[in-house]
């Protein structure tokens, strides 16, 4: 199981509530509610970073250091090359290789093991899901982001390969056919919720109870903003009334 991680300048897009060591200390708690949540299903995680992960806290997984954009640092994985000087490849041709954006605290482990394993939806069945009732688990299975990103892929066949620029999901719809490889969705809220703006906070703060994401944020003193229609969030010190 890869997880991406920018370990260089994470989270940008949150620097109207979060100055840079506060964006960098986040993502690594983000990180480490994805591994987390891996860890219970019994995988081997490896965290496929930008650059090598120094200080604290300390990760529960392998570091592979590579510096290339997300696309083809992926699919040097898929295709099972080397990354480093001592980094074995990954045997795409005898296992799946599965991809988890680092940004996914809502993720659980039941969600996840849909993905990995192929499970049908609850509650569907062959009629209404169209990737219900499959006698294997597909080529590629795929949960899609909200805004069209793609946040979790598992690779059976290892003629596949990821692009993630842009609508990614529909991207890899499309490399999947052109490659006559068959794809099944995931249509799951908690992998379709990652973080990058400041309204995605709210997510976490209303269904991220039990994470280490929504303890870091309340202990930077977030919370709730409502009255004005659509729920935002503030932020003051903890203890006092917050500001939007």
């Amino acid at each position: 199981m890869l997880v991406p991680f920018d370990a260089g300048a994470p989270k940008t897009r949150l620097a109207s509530v979060l100055d840079e060591r506060e964006r960098r200390a986040f993502a690594r708690v983000l990180l480490e509610d994805v591994l987390g949540a891996l860890a219970t299903l019994g995988v081997d995680r490896t965290i496929l970073a930008t650059a090598p992960l120094d200080g604290t806290p300390e990760v529960a997984a392998p570091v592979v250091v590579d510096d290339r954009p997300l696309t083809a640092a992926v699919n040097a994985r898929l295709a099972g090359d080397l990354v480093g000087e001592t980094e074995p490849p990954v045997p795409s041709h005898e296992c799946p290789v599965g991809i988890v954006m680092a940004d996914l605290p809502l993720a659980t482990p039941r969600a996840l093991r849909r993905v990995l394993y192929g499970d049908p939806s609850p509650g569907t069945d062959a009629a209404s899901d169209p990737d219900a009732g499959r006698e294997r688990p597909a080529d590629v299975t795929m949960a899609p982001g909200l805004g069209g990103g793609t946040n979790a892929l598992c690779v059976r066949n290892p003629a596949f390969r990821v692009d993630y620029h842009d609508a990614s999901c529909r991207d890899h719809r499309a490399i999947a056919r052109r490659r006559g490889l068959d794809l099944a969705t995931v249509d799951s809220f908690r992998l379709a919720t990652d973080v990058d703006e400041r309204a995605d906070l709210v997510e976490i703060l209303i269904h991220g109870q039990g994470t280490a994401a929504r303890s870091w944020l309340r202990d930077a003193g977030f919370s709730l903003a409502t009255g004005d229609g659509r729920v935002g969030v503030a932020r003051g010190d903890p203890g006092s009334e917050p500001t939007k």
